[in-house]
């Protein structure tokens, strides 16, 4: 064999992973190459400006629970497609299509393992099953983490990422703001406490009901968070919003959420809430 047709053959059996198209990845926000696998390193934080990626259940547990050991809670089931809503799609293949896409039930999975040595609950919404929206299975799946919460009797910690009510259900996804509120009311009466880390973005019924009702508000540096979008809210006061508006940075100068917390911290400071918020039960669950 040739030298030429070792080097042809050597080229064919690349892996995928090893392409041009996975060996980089280009930065949304300041548009800079880097090593996919140092920015995978980096827990998906841009290493030049600091843009914190949006990432899944699957990276929040591991790089959260001690040792990466967790055990993963069933989804409740629910009834899929109660209005039988069409659009250009049916909404049954939207959901098979996100399913394909991401290996999940629905948007929000929850996790039960330790942080810091600490028991926790813990639950993350994934943005990239239909836009993290809030339907009767998000529903289902928070109310079901707090009960486990409260089962354990340890704290329930939340990463929102949602653009709002799922709108192939109509009036049935905006029942799941009053009835995860009920929850986090079991929730308080136990003692227990309910930890929200508001990631990018956090938008609509969610940021109306459950992302903002946390005894600690946790946002990462840049998350979008609000409830309209910025054009409407310049539309309906006809006014030019100010710069940053609806940021992580500029909630926390206004005294919206309380710390804003760089990914490669989080496990550290959300280990040290719990210690601090419920100090016996922690011990007792250790």
């Amino acid at each position: 064999m040739s030298w030429l047709s070792s080097v042809r053959k050597g080229i064919q059996s690349l892996t995928k992973r090893q392409s041009a198209d996975n060996l980089w990845h280009k930065c949304k926000k300041c548009g800079s190459m880097v090593f996919t696998k140092e920015w995978e390193d980096n827990h998906y934080v841009c290493p030049r400006c600091d843009h914190h990626d949006r990432v899944g259940p699957a990276v929040r547990f591991d790089a959260l629970f001690d040792r990466k050991k967790y055990e993963v809670l069933p989804s409740p089931e629910v009834r899929e497609d109660p209005l039988k809503f069409r659009d250009t799609k049916r909404y049954t293949d939207r959901i098979k299509a996100a399913r394909s896409a991401t290996n999940e039930r629905d948007a929000l999975i929850n996790a039960i393992g330790r942080i810091e040595g600490h028991q926790a609950v813990v639950g993350v919404q994934d943005f990239a099953f239909m836009g993290g929206s809030m339907g009767v299975a998000v529903g289902a799946a928070f109310v079901a983490g707090v009960e486990k919460a409260i089962a354990k009797s340890c704290p329930y910690v939340l990463f929102t990422a949602a653009g709002g009510a799922r709108m192939q259900e109509g009036i049935l996804s905006l029942m799941q703001m009053p009835r995860t509120t009920v929850a986090l009311a079991r929730l308080r009466e136990a003692g227990l406490p309910y930890i929200v880390v508001l990631t990018d973005p956090t938008t609509g019924g969610v940021t109306a009901s459950y992302a903002m009702l946390g005894d600690v508000q946790i946002a990462e540096p840049g998350a979008l968070i609000g409830f309209a979008g910025q054009r409407v809210i310049e539309q309906t006061i006809r006014e030019k919003l100010p710069e940053g508006f609806q940021r992580a940075e500029y909630l926390l100068e206004h005294g919206m959420i309380d710390m804003v917390v760089h990914r490669h911290a989080l496990k550290d400071r959300i280990g040290r809430l719990i210690g601090y918020l419920s100090p016996d039960k922690a011990k007792k669950a250790a």
